[in-house]
């Protein structure tokens, strides 16, 4: 292993400031919603070969995958490159892909969740390559969809592609700290079904709106009774969506579908989370069976065609804070000048519901950007963070192998 020379880490992170600001912008320039990746991934992949990697390629699901080093362990730097969708352009005071730059900062779609991390990741492994810092390592970067499904693009690289890491690195935005850990989520509907009539002679018709309203207040007075924990906090739940089956909107609704995302701490079960909402199905309607509950499932292609049937459930995970992978993460963070922290947590949920709740791979959180910031027109990321985070993904190999040598 070379020595780990800091100094020469951060003065070649330096010599690159220019062309990682540069290819973070050309990055968020390009459209990647609903789960578009493709040219966004050929941009990152002409990056990549420009630096050296030994192979990039997209995998069936059409995410990006690049490859450097060919140590016998495996570390993937794990970076979603789909993002949400605009929204309302009337809320955004400048264009959302060419973006704005303003003391430092770039606001754009994609800034913070999560293109902020791309650039650093493939710029640390080629720095890494080139310093003899990923010797005894194969380093991957991934360049994945997430927002529709969490976890989805990483279970399918694990158990269709083949391509199991020793230990992840997720991107989504920590405001440059470690992180190790998240709560879970269940998605999950409520089905009424009724039956139609004139909106004239509705005594006619069965109204299917009328049945969930019990639920729905039901689930609004819930939370109190939800899980807690010390680390990950307590459990969450919210009606995110409904959804009405009807001839007209002058008749009485046949099928009312109601959305719910339920986000789960430890010692939650998805099932369990079922069974709350089900307890909340009036009597009446649980003899019939004309109202039910179940998990949502995500079945839809990507843009390649590829399909990967998936329940909708997000486990809860959380890696030891003595973790080799935790220190080491904490001492790289410390060897490039960041304030000494805590290990944290997110809010929201990133691919470590795959990685690390249903896969077992250690894995971390480190990124530029804040997390309040995701989905917002305020989506941003201080442009002297995602050179940092460059600094970071360089060196962690080094002190990740120094931690777990044998």
């Amino acid at each position: 292993m070379a020595a780990i020379d800091v100094a020469a880490v951060q003065a070649a992170t330096a010599s690159h400031q220019d062309d990682i600001i540069t290819f973070l912008r050309e990055l968020v320039a390009i459209p990647s919603m609903d789960s578009q990746i493709r040219e966004v991934g050929l941009r990152a992949q002409t990056e990549m070969k420009k630096l050296g990697f030994d192979q990039v390629w997209f995998d069936s699901m059409g995410n990006t995958v690049g490859r450097i080093g060919n140590g016998p362990r495996k570390l993937l730097y794990d970076s979603h490159i789909d993002t949400v969708g605009i929204g309302d352009p009337a809320e955004w005071a400048w264009d959302p892909f060419i973006g704005k730059l303003e003391n430092g900062r770039l606001y754009a779609r994609g800034a913070c969740d999560e293109k902020g991390s791309t650039p650093g990741m493939i710029y640390g492994l080629a720095i890494a390559h080139r310093l003899g810092l990923l010797e005894g390592w194969t380093a991957y970067y991934f360049g994945n969809m997430e927002e529709w499904c969490d976890g989805i693009a990483c279970h399918a690289l694990v158990e269709h592609e083949g391509l199991r890491p020793d230990f992840v690195v997720i991107g989504e935005p920590t405001n440059m700290q470690i992180y190790r850990g998240h709560k879970g989520r269940v998605e999950m509907k409520v089905v009424a079904k009724g039956k139609s009539a004139h909106a004239a002679s509705n005594h006619l018709g069965d109204n299917a709106i009328y049945k969930v309203l019990p639920i729905i207040d039901g689930i609004s007075k819930l939370e109190p009774q939800l899980g807690d924990h010390p680390f990950l906090g307590h459990g969450k739940i919210t009606v995110t969506d409904i959804h009405v089956e009807t001839p007209s909107i002058n008749a009485v609704p046949n099928q009312c579908t109601v959305y719910i995302d339920r986000r789960l701490t430890f010692g939650e079960s998805a099932e369990a989370a079922l069974d709350q909402v089900r307890a909340l199905i009036p009597p009446e309607h649980r003899q019939k069976g004309d109202v039910w509950v179940e998990m949502l499932r995500y079945e839809e292609p990507s843009y390649t065609g590829f399909v990967f049937p998936v329940d909708k459930y997000f486990p809860a995970w959380a890696l030891e804070e003595s973790h080799p992978l935790v220190q080491a993460g904490l001492e790289t963070a410390q060897r490039i000048g960041l304030p000494a922290h805590t290990p944290g947590k997110w809010n929201f949920s990133t691919n470590g519901i795959y990685w690390m709740g249903k896969a077992g791979i250690p894995s971390i959180g480190f990124g530029p950007g804040e997390e309040e910031t995701a989905h917002t027109v305020q989506d941003s990321v201080l442009l002297a963070d995602v050179v940092k985070a460059t600094e970071f993904y360089a060196l962690l190999p080094a002190i990740l192998a120094a931690h777990t040598r044998p």
